[in-house]
């Protein structure tokens, strides 16, 4: 049982740390606050709940793998090196893919409701 907690110390420090260093976990932490917060205004339903719950988690846990990606990379060389630079390139851009996805799903819930709202 110790170990399962300490476990869950180091997971917890992990996302400290992400918060700490990275700019981009920020704003996507914001904006999962805000998918949050338009979740209990508009009324979503359960299962639409469920679909943005995962998106937001989906997206912060990206993230949070870029960013460890990116230190592991600098960790292995500290010049500018063309495979390190795909690398990074290609994690970034990982969270970019599954970040758009998440807005356009996070429009495809929000819009009608907002819209229904308004007429």
């Amino acid at each position: 049982m110790k170990r399962f907690f300490n476990s869950l110390g180091f997971a917890f420090s992990g996302i400290i740390q992400g918060w700490k260093i990275g700019q981009n976990f920020k704003i996507q932490v914001g904006c999962g606050l805000v998918s949050l917060v338009l979740c209990v205004l508009l009324n979503v339903q359960g299962w639409e709940w469920i679909v943005v719950l995962i998106l937001t988690g989906g997206v912060l846990s990206l993230e949070t793998l870029n960013s460890s990606i990116e230190k592991l990379c600098d960790l292995i060389s500290v010049d500018r090196d063309p495979k390190i630079k795909t690398i990074k390139d290609l994690s970034a851009g990982a969270v970019l893919i599954f970040s758009v996805i998440a807005m356009v799903i996070g429009c495809m819930i929000f819009i009608p409701k907002i819209m229904l709202l308004l007429s």
